[in-house]
């Protein structure tokens, strides 16, 4: 039964405790966002505002050859200036990351009553958690977000409590990934004077999670937003978008001699991933890697969704850049 929009709390269990998600609420018919989605104007958007980001994405395969110290400096520079950077040729199959994109599709498509299960009040497993918006009970305005969070600590709790419609795709993601991630914070820490090796790489690749995010169409995307403004904890995030994009990331500019900032739109390449520099970097001693504000922006005509790999910070991980 879908909820009366002008109750708020016939609202909020629907979408929240009933396990329906925004994606209820659209597909129950709506013609307007709902009051509580609607956005603070000080956290919206003006799209029309936004420039687009048309810094090249950077080919890792060129890091195994005599280019490695260009490409190298081409990584370091975007993530001391920008907090981020697009990669391919990352050796991610095209076709697993498809793969991942029909995952998400099928989770986000279940009936509410399967997905609800994973809520975290009631998930039977700590790894996973469904739910939409970040902290809905406390928040003065909802996300237009549903999301489905896997963490990892071993392929068999993986196996065993990662719902069955993601967990062989995100595995397998998180398997072929892995070189790449090493690769990068090979050259980041290298950049700090910290050598990787097997003794110490576990604790800058950290806790693994695989987040997807599910952005439903939306009547009035100009008045609310995916995800609020936000930089990510951690070391890195590794963000695939589909076919929409909508990322846009706070960048700095130089505007009559004073430091600004502005919004400016991530386009998305085909097969490329969104490399994000996590908090983590930025609170340490003499390290100059900036980390960013990033906000996904709904659209008024298709879904948007979103996979991210999160890298949290291991607690050695100070021990390391002492």
């Amino acid at each position: 039964m879908a909820p009366s929009l002008d109750d708020e709390s016939s609202l909020f269990n629907f979408v929240v405790r009933d396990g329906n998600g925004v994606k209820g609420i659209v597909d129950s018919g709506i013609s307007k966002v709902p009051r509580p989605y609607i956005q603070p104007p000080a956290e919206q958007i003006n799209k029309k505002n936004a420039s687009k980001c048309e810094i090249p994405p950077i080919d890792l395969s060129k890091l195994d050859g005599p280019e490695h110290d260009e490409v190298a400096n081409q990584i370091v520079r975007a993530a001391e200036t920008l907090g981020f950077f697009q990669v391919v040729n990352h050796g991610v199959p095209i076709q697993l990351l498809d793969s991942l994109k029909q995952t998400a599709h099928n989770f986000f498509g279940l009936p509410a009553e399967r997905k609800a299960v994973y809520r975290k009040e009631v998930s039977p497993s700590p790894l996973v958690k469904y739910g939409t918006s970040f902290v809905p009970e406390k928040e003065k305005a909802l996300e237009w977000k549903d999301y489905i969070s896997m963490g990892y600590t071993n392929e068999n709790e993986a196996l065993q409590q990662w719902p069955m419609e993601c967990r062989d795709v995100a595995l397998q993601y998180l398997k072929t990934s892995h070189e790449m991630v090493k690769k990068l914070l090979d050259v980041l820490m290298a950049n700090l004077g910290v050598e990787l090796d097997d003794s110490n790489i576990d604790a800058f690749i950290g806790k693994k999670m695989v987040n997807m995010n599910f952005y439903p169409t939306c009547p009035n995307p100009e008045l609310t937003v995916g995800v609020g403004r936000h930089s990510d904890m951690g070391t890195l995030t590794i963000l695939l978008q589909d076919g929409i994009g909508g990322l846009h990331v706070k960048v700095p500019e130089i505007i009559d001699m004073e430091k600004k900032e502005e919004w400016v739109e991530i386009p998305r390449i085909p097969g490329a991933l969104v490399i994000n520099i996590g908090d983590i970097y930025g609170v340490m001693e003499d390290i100059k890697v900036r980390s960013i504000e990033y906000e996904p922006q709904v659209q008024n005509l298709e879904c948007l969704y979103q996979y991210l790999q999160v890298l949290e910070q291991h607690k050695r991980l100070h021990h390391y850049l002492k």
